[in-house]
């Protein structure tokens, strides 16, 4: 199964704002770094609100708001209904990395950041994407 990462839109609207990601269409980029990730409008679901059991077991779990949509949920910011349950939602994108890691590393638009920079290399999108968030924390 290829990595994916749960980015919540407000800490995307924060990068957008200090200019250290690009968004293009569906396609995000760290700028220092040049790694990308191809988006799709998610959810991350963190509690059930009426106290009934969690029927689709969505508590806990990051799903595509095309998925919670088919299943007949209805998102409204940090809340979600289906059916009897109420949820409150973490409203973002799920990221997918763009090619492999082995490949972005040795890509040319990769290459030209890390010589003009020289940070040193992340040893994984997760070390990537942990180095990243910290600058944030």
């Amino acid at each position: 199964m290829q990595n994916r990462v749960f980015f919540a839109q407000s800490s995307l609207d924060v990068w957008l704002a200090d200019a250290a990601v690009d968004l293009t269409g569906t396609e995000l980029t760290i700028v220092a770094e040049g790694r990308k990730y191809r988006l799709a409008e998610a959810a991350h679901i963190t509690n059930e609100v009426t106290g009934s059991p969690d029927p689709h077991e969505l508590v806990g779990r990051v799903k595509s708001t095309h998925y919670l949509e088919e299943l007949g949920a209805e998102l409204m910011e940090g809340s979600m209904i289906l059916g009897d349950n109420a949820y409150d939602v973490v409203p973002g994108f799920m990221a997918t990395p763009v090619g492999t890691y082995d490949d972005f590393v040795v890509s040319p638009e990769h290459t030209a950041l890390r010589d003009a920079m020289s940070p040193k290399e992340a040893a994984s999108d997760e070390e990537l994407l942990k180095r990243f968030a910290h600058a944030y924390a």
